[in-house]
């Protein structure tokens, strides 16, 4: 069951806010959308079928929907919030090359931030171009492959919910558990995940630093719950992935 509320209707981006209490792990009957949409996880994950392909959908992963196409979903962990953002008129040309798109985009550091701005004004949101230029730049770089690659996707797949689990974990040590070698994970995970581990470790990192900003916790407890070395480490991965300083950052997030 979903229900949806509206966060903006503006010219060219009508925006809601969707609540799904599914809870199943099978697929769903196949659904079919008559809008152009992106769609960005806030709260759970889920898995999508789409055009042949199966993903993975979280805060660091989002889904295009376009008129006509046919999806499924799985919902192995029970419910999920996603912010659904329906492009509209001319935008999408602007957005977008001709070029068919894959299902599922990365949710960089940037747009997250757009995100949390977006949810927090509700209506009253002025980032409107700035969102738009993120969604175009994510919808265009077609970061995640669909094709066949070295080691298997489940092996990359399995790192990444390692990651989730414990960002601080290295890679020897998770090569070690899952019996293969570092460099063969990091060759399947860039593959099939479209970046580094290094880097999906960083924006893991930094979207929990974001979290806890949001809930009023200092820098340095940030850095030391989340495994850095320290407040000045975070403060420059944190600038790296979100293009600001965390006390930017900090007041984006809480006025």
């Amino acid at each position: 069951m979903r229900s949806a509320r509206e966060v903006l209707a503006g010219p060219h981006l009508a925006v809601h806010e969707v609540t799904c209490a599914d809870d199943h792990a099978g697929w769903s009957k196949p659904e079919v959308s008559d809008d152009v949409q992106v769609v960005l996880v806030r709260q759970g994950m889920f898995r999508i079928s789409c055009q042949g392909h199966r993903f993975t959908l979280d805060r660091f992963t989002g889904y295009i929907e376009m008129p006509g196409q046919e999806r499924s979903f799985a919902h192995p962990t029970g419910g999920d919030v996603c912010t659904a953002i329906t492009i509209q008129g001319g935008l999408w040309q602007e957005l977008v090359d001709e070029h068919p798109l894959p299902p599922a985009i990365h949710i960089d550091g940037r747009l997250d931030v757009a995100h949390r701005r977006l949810l927090r004004a509700g209506d009253q949101f002025t980032g409107v171009d700035e969102l738009a230029s993120l969604l175009g730049r994510a919808l265009s770089s077609h970061p995640l492959p669909v094709t066949a690659g070295p080691g298997r996707k489940a092996l990359a797949d399995r790192a990444r919910d390692a990651l989730l689990a414990d960002a601080s974990v290295h890679l020897v040590e998770m090569a070690r558990s899952l019996k293969v070698s570092p460099a063969h994970l990091s060759r399947t995970f860039h593959h099939h995940m479209g970046m580094t581990i290094g880097r999906f470790r960083n924006r893991v990192r930094v979207a929990r630093a974001l979290d806890r900003l949001e809930a009023g916790d200092g820098l340095a407890a940030v850095a030391a719950d989340l495994g850095f070395a320290d407040q000045a480490h975070l403060s420059r991965v944190m600038k790296e992935e979100t293009g600001r300083p965390p006390g930017a950052l900090r007041r984006i997030v809480t006025e």
